[in-house]
């Protein structure tokens, strides 16, 4: 079924290393409060659902992979990629890291 204004919702597809991240990122913090844990990854997830909506929000990051784009949350990055309606999830990576080209594999597809 499709919503009132007769469009598909966005879809967010997650690559196997995002998904990698996201256990990394609960396991890391909910060693000291599961709670915690839990919460980060929910406002992770409020914040993948506006991307999804706004897929051309993030900032361009053509240095690190063709067609990536990243936006910060806390003191984690989102990179992804949008496509028609939504966005891919590429890596959640915490915001000290150096983060460099070869942290994108480009042959791990949702």
């Amino acid at each position: 079924m499709l919503p009132a204004n007769g469009k598909s919702m966005p879809r967010i597809l997650r690559t196997q290393a995002s998904k990698q991240d996201y256990n990394d990122i609960y396991s890391y913090i909910a060693a000291d409060s599961p709670k915690h844990a839990a919460n980060l990854l929910r406002k992770l997830d409020a914040r993948l659902q506006v991307l999804s909506e706004n897929n051309l929000m993030g900032r361009r990051r053509p240095e690190l992979a063709e067609d990536l784009r990243s936006y910060p949350e806390g003191n984690y990055v989102i990179f992804y990629q949008p496509f028609e309606d939504g966005i891919i999830l590429i890596r959640v990576l915490h915001s000290a890291r150096d983060i460099t080209a070869d942290y994108f594999n480009e042959s791990d597809t949702p």
